[in-house]
């Protein structure tokens, strides 16, 4: 099943509570080719040439799902990180995205750095990143949210589990913030703003993914 989006597959849809999404690791790690290794390698470098402080490590990989008795589980192994950067192919590693909203329904979204591996300069609905070894997509959300914006939800869901055209499979969810929380920005963002309710009323700057995106999950 395809969702709006040309080229991205909607795998599974929830919502699912954050204790009903299961994870289930491997212990074997993912090998692939020696061609995906030197892309990997060639991608690292680029960073490191433009000044990027960012470091290669251990994520997650999709290896199989399954929805039972309103349950998400997850069959996932550790995998380079630096895989996730081949657009030939990203091997189904695994981020989770944790779109986020204040108790007034508005959006968060933040202008992502300049040194950034991905959406470099672009805006972003909330926080994301790789799953770290041993973690369930769920857990990441909320760890996410805490390291970009130092912030804890209220509430959290999981919403949709996706492909994108490249291999690379998303975990998005949803949080809600607390009346009167206040967000702090990292590094990763060079700006911010609370995105009005409707996504009719967004600025120029919110591109049209993130429309569709917002459509999706209101």
């Amino acid at each position: 099943m395809s969702t709006s989006a040309p080229g991205i597959e909607l795998l599974a849809r929830g919502p699912w509570p954050a204790e009903r999404v299961r994870a289930t690791w491997r212990d074997a790690h993912f090998e692939p080719g020696s061609s995906a290794t030197e892309a990997a390698d060639r991608k690292i470098a680029e960073l490191r040439d433009r000044g990027s402080p960012w470091h290669d490590g251990i994520a997650a990989r999709l290896v199989g799902y399954a929805e039972r008795d309103g349950d998400l589980h997850l069959d996932l192994q550790p995998i380079r990180w630096a895989l996730r950067l081949v657009e030939e192919n990203a091997h189904d590693s695994l981020s989770a995205l944790c779109v986020t909203r204040d108790a007034e329904g508005r959006w968060l979204a933040g202008r992502r750095a300049a040194w950034l591996s991905t959406w470099a300069g672009r805006w972003a609905l909330g926080a994301g990143g790789a799953v770290d070894p041993g973690e369930s997509p769920a857990d990441t959300l909320v760890r996410e949210l805490q390291e970009e914006w130092s912030v804890e939800p209220e509430r959290v869901w999981g919403e949709a589990l996706l492909r994108l055209p490249q291999g690379m499979i998303m975990f998005i969810g949803q949080a809600w913030l607390p009346a009167g929380a206040e967000v702090t920005m990292d590094p990763e963002h060079d700006a911010y703003a609370w995105w009005p309710a409707d996504p009719a009323d967004w600025p120029p700057e919110a591109d049209e993914p993130l429309r569709r995106m917002a459509v999706m999950l209101g």
